[in-house]
């Protein structure tokens, strides 16, 4: 019977060549043709749905879990998950454990782990590899290059390079304490291209002002300090919003580099300040001590608005050379240009302190906030209110987000890392990843807008 009905059924939809048309169907075509073309040539040369995207994503999938990764001795000494690196393959995700809180805990061990994200038995609760290290791990980067290479910073002081196809003995290299050392925790380590084509240095900063740049001597196990850069507040470039006091040393607490120009590097600092350096600046630094195997120099040449608290994080547009955001204690994200002191804009992203911010490898628009509320909050600057577009709640409550990382090649993959010890692995939506129309030209549109 079912049979019979479906064949019924493309019975009537079939037509016959030999039946006659519908009275007046042709004089009604004839009649409207006209119509219909000069319609469709005013909707061809109409702007009037510019930039225009059918959503087909229900806003409640703009982001979903993929994996939650843990390590349980970290999670069961309490250490929280300070920092997160992507692999330059994107299918490693790299780990460092530690503390964001003050406290005495500077001979405390901790570790950096590693997860396979493409493994066929991916286990969530097992790391690939677990590299112990004899104090906390407060910044971390994987090799833009060579997937292997991993830089890390330690509350000691120290730099060290590791290389995860070295099972037995990982350290690759390590700064050691010395007259060219760091002396306080290194809050930020980053790869720095160097003037030899394919070779990469290894760039770190410090709570006591100092900014080094390594070379890797891979054969000897060791760093070879390259240039050296003090932040010496009496050497800042100051405007009326800023009051120097005093000759003390400016204590870096975030770091960023310039992928437009190799000559610039941004610097935050414990006090707010929010700095654009140069390395190839040849000021001496006031009141340099003795003893290191290069001068130091004074990096520093122009002031932004300072913050109210100390500066977390500093990420630099991957789509305009003049753009970058900071956030930090004031529990805002302010877009900058390099060319005016004053943010282009501020957005209210938590009510407690905002640990970090990246932009969007992707979305020219986007950017993404790590908040001591436990919330990673994306903004697309595209839309009007300027308010959240997706919202990641990991951990409980009293738990915060404290680092985060997207995933140049795999843009639909987003890293979170917890005070409870986890990190989150979450899918993005093609909302969240894909451009779309005109939007590098409202990105151009904010970076030429002149700052309150």
């Amino acid at each position: 019977a079912d049979t019979q009905q479906e064949l019924s059924k493309e019975q009537h939809f079939q037509t016959d060549p030999n039946e006659p048309e519908p009275p007046g169907l042709k004089d009604f075509l004839q009649r409207v043709e006209d119509v219909v073309i000069r319609q469709l040539l005013r909707n061809a040369k109409s702007h009037a749905f510019d930039g225009f995207q059918v959503n087909w994503d229900d806003r409640s999938h703009l982001v979903s879990c993929l994996h939650y990764l843990q390590h349980h001795a970290a999670q069961e000494r309490g250490l929280h998950v300070t920092s997160v690196s992507w692999s330059c393959t994107g299918s490693v995700i790299a780990c460092a454990y530690g503390r964001i809180n003050d406290g005495s805990w500077s001979t405390e061990r901790s570790c950096v782990c590693t997860w396979n994200l493409d493994r066929q038995r991916l286990n969530p609760k097992q790391a690939d590899l677990v590299i112990d290290v004899p104090t906390a791990v407060t910044a971390l980067s994987c090799h833009p290059n060579q997937p292997a290479l991993i830089a890390g910073g330690l509350y000691s002081g120290e730099v060290v390079v590791w290389d995860t196809s070295r099972t037995q003995d990982p350290v690759l290299a390590l700064t050691g304490m010395s007259a060219d050392s760091h002396r306080e925790p290194v809050y930020q380590v980053a790869w720095v291209p160097l003037q030899k084509k394919g070779q990469f240095g290894v760039l770190s900063a410090c709570s006591g002002g100092r900014v080094l740049l390594w070379m890797v001597d891979s054969d000897q196990g060791r760093f070879v300090l390259n240039a050296a850069y003090a932040l010496v507040r009496q050497q800042v470039p100051h405007s009326s919003s800023i009051r120097v006091q005093g000759s003390s040393t400016v204590g870096v607490t975030s770091l960023a580099l310039s992928p437009w120009d190799l000559d610039t590097f941004l610097v935050g600092s414990e006090a707010g300040l929010l700095l654009r350096c140069s390395f190839s600046s040849n000021t001496l630094a006031a009141g340099a001590s003795e003893g290191q195997s290069v001068p130091l120099r004074a990096p520093a040449v122009f002031s932004f608005r300072p913050s109210s608290g100390p500066v977390h994080s500093i990420h630099c547009s991957p789509f305009h050379r003049n753009l970058f955001v900071s956030a930090g204690t004031d529990g805002l994200a302010h877009v900058h240009s390099l060319l005016q002191a004053n943010p282009l804009l501020s957005l209210r992203v938590s009510d407690s302190y905002v640990f970090q911010v990246q932009w969007s490898p992707t979305r020219p628009l986007v950017f993404a906030a790590a908040t001591g509320q436990g919330e990673v909050l994306i903004f697309d600057l595209g839309h009007r209110s300027l308010r959240p577009v997706a919202t990641i709640e990991q951990g409980g409550v009293g738990q915060a987000a404290t680092c985060l990382a997207f995933n140049c090649r795999n843009p639909n993959r987003l890293a979170v890392g917890n005070t409870n010890g986890t990190v989150g692995v979450w899918h993005l939506s093609t909302n969240l990843t894909e451009q779309s129309y005109r939007e590098s030209i409202q990105l151009e549109e904010i970076a030429n807008q002149v700052a309150e």
